[in-house]
């Protein structure tokens, strides 16, 4: 075997032009993405964000007798609605199941609650908002024995940051009545949940500067219905845990009564159980079993019914199931086949989990438990597919874990996929390029599971190296801490790290490397285009260019992020320019490709129309792709294809090598003609 990993008689061909089946249309085909588990009134219920529907999102559920049968499938979001709230922009527990067959649902075009079933039309919870989607709602929880519905508001009274106004709000389910105030004060409010008996209710709470990964409070009161009109009301609160510098994730109140949460007091997100006091921790340990909170609804923790609690953590990186026994404080690991769980729920003594391996793609799955919890023959049922895996096991590159040092003597981590194709090798004496994917967030983190866009790149010969740079999560506190006061330097710094420690091992193309990211992905990868000579290409997804124009024209939810991230605005103004790449353009001396959505409000086109009208004036090879429809993050199968297919034409021409397939060739400004 080579030294890069193939085996000899197989075709020859270039690095990056090896022949595959994994086209940019196979990233769509077929394709969901599965999101937001419960267990609810007997079934199962997620949401599949649909590309080939323009991205519609649809609550679905599920029998578990005859669950994952097509005849079993319910799907509770009507023909001309997608169930996708807006709220912090990013959205998340968009439904919430009001009793059989009936779901409240937020509607994506105009941000409306709505009640869908059993009934033929769906029906308006919520009144028209003052401007189209200005009222929001999101992370419901109907109130045990009422007509009421307790979730997240989001007003906005203007079109800047701070004419946003949010709240937790009640709603009738009858319909009757506008939405009814009940707890304010805070810039930020998530996770409201009422008690089993409906006497209680717990919440989280923040402010800015602070993110909900930084710092956030949980509040507990009494609930109190007004004898008259039976609206419930707020009686006397007090903090349970949290504060400006311990992250509390979600609540919720076990079958007991008593209320459970995770927190990270530790320099870890482990599990707690209310005491009267600060909370116990149960069963501690150096892992985080929780993820930051992005999108409201996570669910990585659920009561089965015997009263031990079926759990997720991430330990390096990687995810595990278990069992979580309050009693003795034990945790008991199940075996399973999977390293990646993005949500768990119980059903009775059984697990259902959407949950994904290196080698298959998410899925929404049953787990037995059954009495011997080591058991590795476990028969886990997929219930929905996200999609058929995108090829034979032998076009799958199987990602390695690493770690490598990088600056100021730490480690950094990242999953490292070899190119890998059954039919060809390369070229005697050569070595393929890299792709150095730089994940958004920045506080979030690489995946082990099988991502087919992953496979786009691998398949045709080119090396991919996924990075868990200092900030992301899965690794603690510290290591996300890491980050604070030096975005735009640590996170570049462990992509090259990475570049250079896989290039020195002789395993890629030191000429070839290349960078990619989206969002605050994209920023690193500007950054690193900018800063360093490392790469020789670059590819922006809606990234940040201008650090001040971010500060001065984002969403609420992200204004005060930089605070932490570089520094206070406008105090430190000097600092944010000079990591902005757009102002140290004349550093920059390679290719970049922008692809960019027109409605984006988290990162607004300007970002990316100035980054590129600066690579433009220099002369150097720049294209630049938009898509109308488009937000935060590419949704829509003809967008995600038509990205892909762009970004490996750019490659292609700029390190050299001729793509499989009828790849649409791509214009790129000031490319000097091939050979020249």
């Amino acid at each position: 075997m080579s030294s890069t990993g193939w085996e000899p008689n197989r075709t020859v061909a270039p690095f990056g032009s090896w022949a595959t089946p994994v086209t940019a249309a196979s990233l769509t085909e077929a394709a969901l993405r599965l999101g937001e588990l419960s267990v609810a009134e007997g079934r199962i219920w997620w949401v599949e964000s649909r590309p080939a529907e323009g991205g519609r999102q649809v609550v679905v559920s599920a029998g578990p007798d005859g669950a994952g049968s097509d005849n079993d499938l319910s799907e509770h979001t009507p023909e001309g609605f997608s169930a996708r709230t807006t709220v912090h922009e990013y959205g998340g527990a968009t439904f919430a199941v009001t009793g059989p067959g009936e779901v409240v649902f937020s509607s994506f075009d105009d941000q409306r609650l709505w009640s869908s079933g059993p009934g033929p039309e769906p029906r308006a919870l919520t009144p028209a908002p003052p401007a189209p989607g200005a009222w929001r709602y999101a992370d419901g929880r109907v109130i045990p024995g009422g007509d009421w519905l307790v979730c997240v508001r989001e007003r906005h009274h203007g079109a800047s940051a701070d004419q946003v106004e949010n709240d937790l709000a009640v709603v009738s389910l009858s319909g009757e009545g506008g939405p009814v105030a009940l707890v304010g004060g805070h810039d930020f409010f998530a996770a409201p949940r009422p008690s089993p008996d409906g006497s209680q209710l717990a919440w989280l709470a923040w402010d800015h500067p602070n993110m909900p990964w930084d710092g956030t409070e949980l509040w507990v009161a009494d609930l109190i219905a007004e004898p008259a009109a039976g609206t419930p009301k707020i009686g006397r609160t007090r903090m349970v845990a949290g504060g400006p510098d311990e992250s509390v994730s979600q609540p919720r109140w076990g079958p007991e009564g008593r209320l459970y949460w995770i927190s990270d007091r530790t320099g870890w997100w482990n599990l707690y159980v209310d005491d009267g006091g600060r909370g116990h921790a149960l069963a501690p340990r150096d892992a985080e079993f929780s993820r930051p909170d992005w999108v409201f609804g996570q669910s990585s923790y659920d009561f089965l019914a015997d009263g031990r609690l079926i759990a997720i953590w991430s330990d390096q990186g990687i995810d595990h199931l278990g069992v979580v026994d309050p009693a003795c404080d034990r945790v008991r690991e199940l075996p399973t086949r999977f390293n990646r769980f993005s949500a768990v729920a119980a059903l009775g003594d059984d697990a259902v989990a959407i949950a994904a391996s290196s080698t298959e793609p998410a899925g929404v799955v049953l787990i037995p438990l059954g009495a011997d919890l080591s058991a590795r023959d476990r028969p886990v049922r997929v219930l929905r597919r996200s999609r058929e895996a995108p090829a034979e096991p032998d076009w799958v590159s199987v990602p390695q874990a690493i770690t490598f040092p990088t600056t100021g003597d730490r480690s950094a981590h990242a999953f490292w996929y070899p190119p890998i194709n059954p039919d060809h090798e390369g070229v005697a004496g050569t070595l393929p390029p890299l792709v150095v994917l730089s994940h958004g967030g920045p506080t979030s983190s690489a995946s082990p599971a099988l991502d087919v866009a992953v496979q786009f790149w691998t398949s045709r010969g080119l090396g991919v190296v996924d990075v868990d740079y200092g900030g992301s999560s899965g690794y603690g506190r510290a290591y996300r801490r890491v980050l604070d006061g030096s975005w735009g330097e640590v996170d570049v710094d462990d992509c090259v790290a990475a570049a250079r420690h896989l290039a020195d091992a002789g395993r890629v193309d030191p000429t070839r490397m290349v960078i990619r990211g989206g969002s605050a992905g994209g920023f690193t990868t500007l950054c690193a285009l900018t800063f360093r000579d490392v790469f020789a290409a670059g590819a922006s997804r809606y990234g940040v260019a201008d650090l001040a124009a971010l500060a001065a024209d984002t969403h609420k939810f992200e204004s005060r992020y930089l605070d932490r991230l570089v520094g206070p605005w406008p105090e430190a103004a000097e600092e944010y320019r000079r990591r902005s790449p757009v102002h140290h353009s004349d550093q920059l001396s390679c290719p970049v490709i922008v692809l960019q959505g027109l409605e984006d409000r988290v990162v607004p086109p300007a970002q990316s129309e100035v980054m590129v009208a600066a690579v433009r004036a220099k002369g150097l090879p720049v294209a630049y792709v938009t898509f109308a429809g488009e937000q935060h993050g590419f949704r829509r199968s003809e967008t995600l294809r038509a990205a892909a297919e762009a970004e490996l034409s750019f490659y292609g021409q700029v390190l050299g090598f001729e793509p499989d397939g009828p790849i649409p060739v791509l214009s790129v400004e000031n490319l000097p003609p091939a050979g020249g």
